[in-house]
């Protein structure tokens, strides 16, 4: 089948994209920004790519006339706190307008589990967009899920976050909401499973996993998996606001997500029923076992996707294109390069730069820094990196973006999304036998030259060092 795939760069979409490839299905793939699509060459040799924003007018856009079928995974939560729902409809109008005329016979939609009686502003967004969906010229097939856990999953590493930094917690009551976790390779599963299948053509199902639990449960489950203990206490008052900051200081998650966050924490979401787990044939896993398997993917590097990595999770709302060429003029720039003997072996070290491997000098610098960051609203370093030593354009890394990574130029060139009173780029390049390494800074008026001119003191021991220390092999 010729299947279209929005949101391929997604959290889900990477995981759904290798699964339909390996299943014979022909995959074009639709992203706002081809360059932030984040596979490697031979993925890449067997899809098509289409650049689309579902979010401009349809006119102007463009999607193959002969696809079999497609997948819906637009989501907007992470961008906005107040018009994502506004973003989200709008999108699925969008889509809707652009598959009249195509052959397509089958829409797909992974939206959410709403059946409380009072929903949040996030699943009654999702639950809308499933309404608009069913109005378009195609048979649409909706899944509605929980909590999804998988390793890179919003919810796996907020939860990993509050466990491992917090053996002890006090908590708002929202704790002790009931939900239903499922596991990213059985959503994979359904996804997969009613791809074609007429049974379920025009027809919204539940998915879970077997569990119904607290998010108490949930805290307390990932404490038994890794094999310690934790305790938590609930408490009667904690507002919104209060909850979602407590989210944001605590976790990697950004303000704009722990606010949608906490709002929908409050409902319950449990499947009703498990039909198409019955038509399809499938079992599936249990949370404990959902989160031994996502650790199993981070022991052996095998994690493929990240919601980190959403341009929504940092400061940037922007493409990326438009920061990729370094201004030259009105900027401050520390500029450094060092002799090297094996240019192969520092380009490694280059491409291992932040996460865990850290910043070569200095870390509890670069640390502080980043927590400076965090209390006045950037992403400070949780965010760290997907991979320990591959890059794409678009990725996260620490309170950086990726702008650009060639290993064929030797390159690598990131930009800041920390909160400074400007803008700042860090490039590493190798050339004629040296390392070179500038970062450049374009300040906003009086205040960020003070800032450039209050830190400098620190470039010139931290950069100094780092340099030093990339090009040791």
């Amino acid at each position: 089948m010729k299947i279209l795939l929005t949101g391929a760069n997604g959290y889900i979409g990477m995981r759904l994209l290798p699964k339909l490839l390996d299943m014979g299905h022909e995959v074009i793939c639709a992203v706002r920004d081809e360059k932030r699509l984040s596979v490697d060459a031979k993925v890449r040799s067997q899809i098509k790519v289409v650049e689309i924003d579902f979010l401009e007018d349809p006119a102007n856009q463009n999607i193959p006339k002969n696809i079999d079928a497609a997948y819906y995974l637009i989501h907007s939560m992470t961008s906005s706190v107040s018009d994502f729902d506004e973003k989200e409809a709008q999108a699925a109008k969008n889509f809707n307008t652009l598959l009249k005329g195509t052959q397509c016979k089958q829409v797909i939609y992974l939206s959410g589990i709403v059946n409380d009686k009072e929903l949040s502003k996030h699943l009654s967004s999702r639950k809308n967009v499933e309404e608009i969906l069913y109005k378009g010229d195609f048979e649409l097939t909706v899944l509605r899920a929980g909590i999804i856990v998988g390793s890179g999953s919003s919810s796996f590493e907020i939860i990993r976050d509050l466990c491992e930094k917090l053996p002890v917690m006090i908590t708002p009551k929202w704790v002790l909401t009931k939900t239903q976790p499922i596991a990213i390779r059985d959503v994979i599963q359904f996804l997969t499973g009613v791809l074609g299948n007429q049974d379920t053509y025009g027809q919204s199902f539940d998915i879970g996993g077997p569990d119904v639990i607290t998010y108490k449960d949930m805290l307390h489950g990932y404490a038994k998996v890794r094999g310690f203990k934790n305790w938590i206490f609930t408490v009667p008052v904690m507002t919104p606001k209060l909850s979602s900051y407590w989210l944001y200081f605590v976790t990697s998650t950004s303000y704009k997500l722990a606010v949608n966050l906490v709002d929908s924490m409050k409902m319950e979401v449990v499947a009703e029923d498990n039909r198409l787990q019955q038509m399809l044939g499938l079992e599936t896993h249990s949370y404990e076992e959902a989160i031994d398997m996502a650790f199993k993917k981070i022991e052996q590097n095998l994690v493929i996707s990240s919601w980190k990595d959403s341009i929504a999770s940092g400061q940037i709302q922007e493409d990326l294109e438009k920061y990729i060429q370094v201004p030259k003029y009105g900027v401050l720039q520390d500029k450094k390069s060092v002799p090297i003997k094996d240019e192969q072996a520092v380009l490694e070290n280059i491409w291992r730069i932040g996460g865990e491997t850290g910043w070569y000098y200095g870390n509890w610098l670069w640390k502080f820094r980043g927590f400076l960051d965090k209390l006045v609203g950037g992403p400070g370093l949780r965010r760290g990196r997907t991979h320990p030593d591959r890059i794409f354009p678009g990725d996260a890394l620490d309170f950086w973006r990726v702008l650009l990574a060639d290993k064929k130029s030797k390159r690598l060139l990131l930009f800041a999304e920390m909160k400074t009173p400007g803008e700042a780029w860090l490039e590493f390049k190798i050339a004629d036998g040296k390392l070179y390494q500038t970062a450049t800074f374009r300040p906003r008026g009086l205040w960020g030259r003070l800032y450039w001119y209050s830190v400098l003191p620190f470039h010139l021991f931290i950069f100094g060092n780092m340099i030093k220390n990339i090009a040791k092999v």
